[in-house]
C-alpha cells in the first residue's frame, strides 16, 4: 500500500494536520520523503488542510467544553501557525464566559447556591479546562445566577 493510499484512508476517518499525519505514516515504516510528496500531493488536492482541521478541532473542543487557551494549545502541538490558530479560533460563534457558566452549573449547580471552597472548586476545574480569568470570573462570581 503506497503513503498516498494510507494517508487517504487515514483521512476518510477524520481530519489530520499535516504534522500528525507524516508522523503517522513514518511511524509505519513508510519512507519519509515518499510521505513528504503523498501529503504534499493530498494538502494540494483538497484531502488535508490546516486550517479545515483546525476548525474542525475546535468545534469538537468547545463543545466538548474545553476553553481558548486549552484548545490553542493542544492546536499548537499538531504543528500549526498562529495565523491557523487564530483563525480557526475566530470561527467560534459562541461566547467563552457562558460556556463556562454552563460548565459550572452543570458540574456544581447553580452558582448562587455555592459556598467560597466550591466556587473556588470550580473555579481551579475550568482552569484546567483551559478557560482565561475573565471567563471564570464571570463564571464563578454570583451575580452570574
Amino acid at each position: 500500500m503506497s503513503a498516498t493510499q494510507r494517508a487517504l484512508g487515514l483521512l476518510t476517518r477524520r481530519e489530520h494536520s499535516r504534522k500528525e499525519l507524516t508522523r503517522k505514516l513514518t511511524s509505519r515504516g513508510m519512507d519519509a520523503a515518499e510521505v513528504e510528496t503523498a501529503v504534499e500531493k493530498l494538502s494540494r488536492d483538497g484531502w488535508q488542510d490546516d486550517s479545515r482541521f483546525a476548525q474542525s478541532l475546535v468545534r469538537a473542543r468547545s463543545s466538548g467544553g474545553y476553553g481558548p487557551l486549552r484548545i490553542r494549545a493542544e492546536l499548537t502541538t499538531h504543528g500549526l501557525n498562529r495565523e491557523i490558530i487564530a483563525a480557526a479560533l475566530e470561527t467560534f460563534h459562541g461566547d467563552w464566559a457562558e460556556n463556562a457558566s454552563d460548565l459550572v452549573r452543570r458540574r456544581y449547580g447553580p452558582v448562587a447556591a455555592l459556598d467560597l471552597n466550591q466556587r473556588r472548586k470550580a473555579a481551579d476545574f475550568l482552569l484546567r479546562r483551559g478557560f482565561d480569568a475573565a471567563s471564570i470570573r464571570a463564571a464563578t462570581r454570583i451575580e452570574a445566577d
